[in-house]
């Protein structure tokens, strides 16, 4: 059973990726069933995956976001008996061995509760920039494997004790910080995060920049930090705080005095705004330290 795999893909107007990626799943070398959440796409996404007939399709009325959507699929696939479940961006696709190598690894080392491959660029050539600024400060601690504090969701292998001791994504992310916030979950609980060597994804993907973007990403690492349950509480009030003046000066090169100022401005409040909830926050905390929330 240990070889049961669901792959979970979230399509939102994937139009342009989708065919690729399913097409590359299908050609694994491993038995898989494939999930498809799509947040009300209004392209052609739903007709190319109805292409596809073997594959379970769940069609949101909603834009349900990353954490929500995945939710969904893994839910059904834990009731149809899945054990082992690949969840994997819409805008990338795999190589042959990439699922059956990842799986190996994670039944020849179960302490790891998350184990992800590489990230190349749509290329095939390249790492992924972002995916490669975190990788290459990492060390391989075993079985060419690179234990690491995060490694983001676009290709991501985890176990069903996982899922069962850590719980599912915390739906207070809508999109951008729910994985950040599921890996540091599962540190507190003791699994591993790894990121292997022998197993590919190509992540065809262009990282634009907007203000508004930066700042909803900015504002979701102060709660992470906020809600991060391998720090002392007041430690993390502390950190979140260190981050409103932090952030805006790391973006300062790319939005100068006057944009920089409005993003200090921003997060300043979103910080007090969200202490002012601190007996959620607490409520939270307590909820990820006891762990299988969103799975009973």
């Amino acid at each position: 059973m240990k070889n049961n795999i669901a792959v979970i893909i979230v399509t939102f107007n994937g139009e342009k990726w989708i065919q690729k990626c399913l097409d590359s799943i299908l050609n694994a070398d491993c038995k898989l069933q494939i999930f498809v959440v799509d947040n009300a796409s209004t392209d052609g996404t739903i007709k190319l995956i109805g292409d596809f007939t073997t594959i379970q399709v769940i069609e949101s009325k909603i834009n349900l976001g990353f954490g929500k959507a995945n939710n969904l699929a893994v839910k059904r696939a834990m009731e149809a008996g899945f054990e082992t479940f690949f969840l994997l961006n819409q805008d990338t696709w795999v190589f042959e061995h990439t699922i059956s190598n990842l799986v190996q690894k994670m039944n020849e080392n179960p302490n790891y509760g998350i184990l992800s491959p590489l990230h190349y660029s749509g290329n095939g050539i390249d790492l992924d920039s972002n995916f490669e600024k975190y990788y290459n400060n990492q060390a391989t601690i075993n079985s060419n494997i690179k234990n690491t504090d995060f490694v983001n969701a676009a290709a991501w292998l985890v176990s069903k004790k996982c899922f069962e001791k850590v719980g599912l994504f915390d739906p207070v992310f809508s999109h951008y910080g729910e994985d950040r916030n599921f890996c540091n979950r599962v540190l507190y609980h003791n699994f591993e995060i790894g990121i292997v060597d022998n197993a590919k994804i190509c992540h065809d993907r262009i990282v634009k920049r907007s203000f508004e973007k930066d700042i909803l990403q900015s504002k979701y690492l102060i709660l992470n930090n906020l809600i991060d349950i391998n720090h002392p509480l007041l430690s993390s009030i502390l950190n979140s705080f260190k981050q409103v003046f932090g952030l805006p000066k790391f973006f300062f090169k790319e939005y100068k005095f006057k944009k920089s100022s409005l993003f200090f401005y921003e997060l300043l409040i979103y910080f007090f705004g969200t202490l002012v909830n601190l007996s959620q926050i607490m409520a939270t905390r307590k909820t990820s330290k006891r762990g299988t929330n969103g799975v009973e």
